[in-house]
């Protein structure tokens, strides 16, 4: 190819593809813009223009017409090392990834840890680059879902937004019915002092799996048997050091989450107490963690994937104007393993 030419550079443009299929640029433009009053042989003509002159649709060009970014922002309200640490991220995040594909719509994570970040948040929907709002991770209070939710931008929870569980639509995982599971079988095991490590109490997995956990035991549930934790492994091991140090005697623990039960099982392994022949330790989760424990660990399976399916057609549903069955609970099971 000579210097000068040029075209095999070039891009090529709604006027190629016009000029191709033998009708006007308007008629095009209105084809890529969703016109329903294109006629079908005008559609198959340019469709098959489109194909031999390789046009690629400039996403911003249709946007000013259909006022769409093409786009869904997901919003972690968690520092950014609980986004590598924990699995159940990636394995929410790839999953909404490929369903959004199939809508030729792009995922954007954001990341909202302080206030900064959050006001960055609101800035980025309320200046119109995003579809909609996939929350991952929200905690009670939050003034961020307030401002989104002023600002009527469709919006989806993944688990329940504490206080506004009948504005947002959500899905999630039985957490409490999971919970219970959990407890019920410690108890079947022949457990009798069984304590719990919790989630955050100001997001729905930690308050719901704890109420899964008393709705089992009841007053044997006591104060002193119960820690909290925030969903990490480092967590998880101060957490059961705290409750050793207060009943040594303790044979069962439920943590509610793999990575934290990771941290338990470390702090009880340092402290000479053999699992499960001492101290019997469930999960939460059923991720990665769980098979990778020293002993591997039982734990609760949450459907990760279908919820987050549930959630992005729930969020879809409400781009496209539709009203959405909204809360999409989803059941868990129970996966026996050595550490019980």
């Amino acid at each position: 190819m000579g210097r000068g030419d040029n075209s095999a550079m070039k891009r090529p443009t709604i006027r190629d593809v016009a000029a191709a299929a033998g009708v006007s640029r308007g008629t095009v433009s209105r084809l890529l813009n969703g016109d329903r009053y294109v006629s079908a042989a005008a559609r198959v003509a340019i469709e098959r223009a489109i194909a031999e002159t390789g046009y690629v649709v400039n996403r911003n060009a249709r946007s000013l017409v259909t006022q769409r970014s093409g786009s869904v922002v997901m919003v972690l309200s968690e520092p950014e090392e609980k986004l590598f640490e924990d699995p159940n991220y990636s394995t929410t995040i790839r999953t909404a990834i490929r369903r959004l594909a199939d809508r030729d719509m792009s995922l954007v994570l954001m990341l909202a840890a302080d206030d900064g970040d959050r006001e960055r948040v609101v800035r980025y929907v309320r200046g119109g680059h995003a579809d909609g709002v996939y929350l991952l991770s929200t905690h009670a209070g939050d003034r961020m879902v307030d401002a989104l939710v002023d600002l009527r931008v469709p919006a989806v929870a993944h688990g329940a937004v504490i206080g506004r569980e009948t504005v947002i639509p959500f899905a999630a995982a039985d957490e409490r019915g999971g919970a219970r599971q959990m407890t019920e079988h410690l108890v079947e095991r022949g457990r009798k002092k069984i304590a719990m490590i919790t989630g955050p109490m100001d997001t729905p997995g930690g308050i719901q799996r704890l109420e899964g956990f008393t709705d089992v035991l009841g007053r044997k549930a006591a104060k002193k048997l119960i820690e909290h934790g925030d969903w990490t492994r480092m967590s998880g091991e101060s957490a059961m050091a705290r409750l050793l140090e207060r009943t040594p005697d303790l044979d069962a623990v439920f943590v509610a989450s793999d990575l934290m039960a990771a941290g338990a099982l470390a702090t009880l392994r340092a402290a000479g107490r053999r699992v499960p022949d001492d101290v019997a330790v469930g999960g939460f989760d059923d991720s990665s963690v769980a098979v990778s424990t020293h002993p591997p660990l039982t734990t609760i399976r949450q459907p990760l994937t279908r919820v987050a399916e549930e959630a992005v057609r729930l969020l879809l549903a409400q781009i496209d104007g539709d009203t959405v069955d909204s809360p999409v609970i989803l059941p868990t099971t129970l996966v026996v393993r050595e550490s019980t």
